[in-house]
């Protein structure tokens, strides 16, 4: 399976406007395919909308959109060009030890990690989390952990759902305090190859009110 994100930065004020567009016309997409999310940023940089969509490979990508334009009379792709600032797509496939992203509820809140790695170290970061995940999964599970095939390359992205921005900082001092959080440290202890990143950023998302996962 992959996992399109679609990431719009849209301009100031728009972004009701942008989402009930969105979701109208998305009563007429989803009978070709289903989103996995629809978020907007709370915190970090603002006025960006994030959409994830399921494909089982890129050939079912290319064939349902096809068909969701030349059969949705008109009514896909959402008419929100004239708010449209930058957009960009990233194909991401996710790890073996990802949960599959599905309808539920796991929020309302969702920090998005985005971790650019040095080249050739996928296998060590791989080997890292697949080590730590077990026990953090003990406290909380993650939405999704993935990695970048196309678009933005050496990328790694984690979400974890969280009730309230409290819970969000009390579980990462927590994990913290335990030594075996995050996987970094904890495959420092196991003796462990370290695993090298170049760049670090996150966001705090809130889903919509169509998105299937909220």
């Amino acid at each position: 399976m992959i996992y399109e994100f679609r990431t719009y930065d849209i301009k100031p004020q728009s972004l009701p406007e942008v989402e009930k567009r969105f979701g109208e016309a998305y009563e007429t997409r989803k009978k070709f395919s289903q989103l996995a999310a629809y978020w907007h940023t709370e915190i970090g940089p603002l006025n960006q909308v994030i959409h994830v969509w399921p494909y089982q490979d890129l050939e079912e990508r290319r064939r349902i959109r096809d068909t969701a334009i030349k059969e949705s009379g008109g009514k896909w792709p959402p008419d929100t060009a004239e708010f449209m600032v930058r957009q960009r797509s990233d194909i991401f496939i996710p790890f073996d030890f990802s949960p599959e992203i599905k309808p539920g509820k796991q929020g309302p809140f969702f920090e998005m990690r985005v971790y650019t790695y040095a080249t050739g170290q996928l296998d060590n970061l791989t080997r890292a989390w697949a080590h730590a995940l077990p026990f953090r999964m003990q406290h909380g599970k993650p939405t999704a952990i993935l990695y970048s095939e196309l678009g933005g390359l050496n990328q790694f992205v984690h979400i974890w759902p969280y009730k309230t921005l409290d819970e969000r900082w009390a579980m990462r001092n927590k994990m913290r305090e335990t030594g075996n959080w995050p996987p970094s440290v904890a495959a420092k202890k196991a003796g462990l190859p370290a695993y090298h990143l170049v760049q670090q950023e996150n966001k705090i998302l809130m889903p919509a009110a169509f998105s299937p996962l909220q």
